[in-house]
């Protein structure tokens, strides 16, 4: 779990995650979000929060997730050839 929560904070991690939470949570605001964006109905605030933090989420965990099967991988191949 240690290993994880590293490769979770690691730059390049949060830096894509933030990529992907703006470019996805846009596209689902424009979807969840037409009729405020419209004028014909009242903005949700929460929804819209919950719109980027998803995709930031599920990208973060992804991306830590493969980051952490590559240093398993490497961590195996550096001792199979010792």
């Amino acid at each position: 779990m240690k290993d994880f929560l590293q490769q979770l904070r690691h730059p390049e991690v949060f830096s894509n995650a933030i990529k992907v939470a703006l470019v996805v949570g846009t596209l689902l605001n424009l979807i969840n979000q037409w009729e405020a964006i419209a004028g014909e109905a009242p903005w949700r605030f929460g929804l819209i929060l919950l719109n980027y933090l998803v995709p930031f989420s599920v990208a973060s965990y992804s991306a830590a997730k493969q980051r952490l099967n590559d240093l398993t991988i490497q961590r195996t191949e550096s001792h199979d050839g010792d």
